[in-house]
């Protein structure tokens, strides 16, 4: 049988490779931590930034010598809105600030107790390793926040739009990976934040059947036939078979691309129903709210949780807001007249400039022509002497011979 040629053609790709577009509008943040940190709160921060993803600096490294404004030139060069800042204090109670890029505001919380992520996975019984899951944002779901106070809403609003929103038109399940919970406890005030991820499940059948339909291959070296693995959850328990009807949803069914089953158009789709598992990657936060400032980490405070002011402290604060508005009001007017003054001078130095030019050239043109009237004078001079040498020489000349013709006739 003959051999077949190989050709020393190249290979044609005929894959399309889609380019990958960054989406304009969505949030990102920079998650940092301030002063002096341990290791502990360093590791918090690497585990805060996983929660942020995929739209976060996650390689982010800090310097003792930054300064907060380092942060917040760099800001806007990438896009930044949101800054999450760490920090512990001396008494050794950790803080956590959420502030809007670039003028606020900010709100300041008091991180009463925490977990890291690896804590949460030690706990589980079968952790789970994450996987694709960071690449898409997560889900974020508030509870408790209904209340009609200022400060809730602003807290809603602020916790809201750290994330990107969802267009349920276009977003596709196999994007909801997973979870950011905020709840909030009406009567303490503390919010409880926790991240999970989601899993979708087989429903109606055992965990053997179950880890078989998952493509996860079971060890069967202990057993004679496969029938002896699936019956030996005989007596488990129900909630090894059957999940919550609140955790069911419907889905399509999977088929392979390769053998695609014709149906007609009077058939409706295969579906089957799924159940919803919800796993922990962590970390845990237990926040409570201490205080909302205007500015970025700084400026009035719009609301304080300890310390409540009376009306004559919110009149003065009102009037040292009146006067600050105005004092920015004059100064702003002071620059715009200070920069009409200068570049009106600059109009005038450069008449002024234009003048002098104009001058000189006069004076350049007066020494020019008296320069010339100069050389003409001593030209005629020079001529005139020239003539006179010539009117003497030809009288010489006239004078010899007569005396020549004298001497003869003697």
């Amino acid at each position: 049988m003959a051999k077949r040629k190989r050709s020393n053609s190249k290979r044609k790709k005929r894959r399309t490779h889609v380019p990958v577009v960054d989406p304009e509008g969505v949030p990102r943040s920079l998650v940092i931590k301030s002063g002096a940190t341990g290791p502990t709160l360093t590791t918090l921060v690497r585990d805060f930034r996983r929660i942020m993803e995929p739209y976060t600096a996650i390689k982010l490294k800090e310097r003792k010598s930054n300064k907060l404004k380092d942060f917040v030139h760099i800001a806007g060069q990438f896009k930044v809105s949101h800054l999450i800042l760490f920090s512990r204090t001396e008494g050794g109670s950790t803080n956590l600030r959420v502030a809007r890029l670039a003028r606020g505001p900010t709100i300041s919380f008091r991180v009463t107790s925490y977990a890291l992520a690896k804590d949460v996975l030690k706990l589980q019984k079968n952790p789970r390793s994450p996987g694709s899951e960071f690449k898409t944002p997560p889900l974020v779901v508030l509870n408790g926040f209904g209340d009609d106070k200022k400060e809730v809403k602003l807290m809603v609003t602020m916790l809201q739009n750290m994330f990107p929103t969802i267009d349920v038109r276009k977003m596709r399940l196999s994007e909801a990976r997973r979870v950011v919970l905020f709840n909030r406890d009406r009567e303490t005030g503390e919010i409880e934040m926790r991240h999970y991820a989601i899993h979708v499940r087989a429903m109606g059948v055992s965990k053997s059947v179950k880890s078989i339909l998952q493509a996860n291959l079971p060890d069967l070296h202990a057993y004679s036939d496969i029938s002896e693995f699936v019956l030996r959850a005989s007596g488990a328990s129900e909630s090894d078979v059957e999940d919550a009807g609140e955790s069911m949803v419907t889905v399509p069914t999977r088929t392979n691309k390769k053998r695609k089953i014709k149906q007609s158009a009077s058939e409706q789709p295969q579906t089957e129903h799924r159940s919803i598992r919800l796993a922990e990657l962590g970390p845990r936060l237990t926040l409570q709210l201490v205080k909302i400032t205007e500015g970025l980490c700084g400026g009035e405070v719009l609301h304080h949780e300890h310390k409540v002011k009376s009306a004559v402290e919110v009149a003065a604060q009102l009037k040292r807001l009146e006067l600050k508005m105005a004092r920015r009001k004059e100064q702003e007017e002071n620059v715009k007249r200070k920069q009409e003054a200068k570049s009106g001078q600059g109009d005038e130095e450069d008449d002024d400039d234009e003048d002098a030019d104009n001058e000189d050239e006069d004076e350049d043109g007066l020494e020019m022509e008296m320069d010339g009237e100069i050389d003409d004078e001593e030209e005629e001079e020079t001529d005139a002497e020239e003539s006179e040498d010539d009117v003497e020489e030809g009288m010489e000349e006239d004078m010899e011979p007569e005396n020549e013709s004298e001497n003869e006739d003697e």
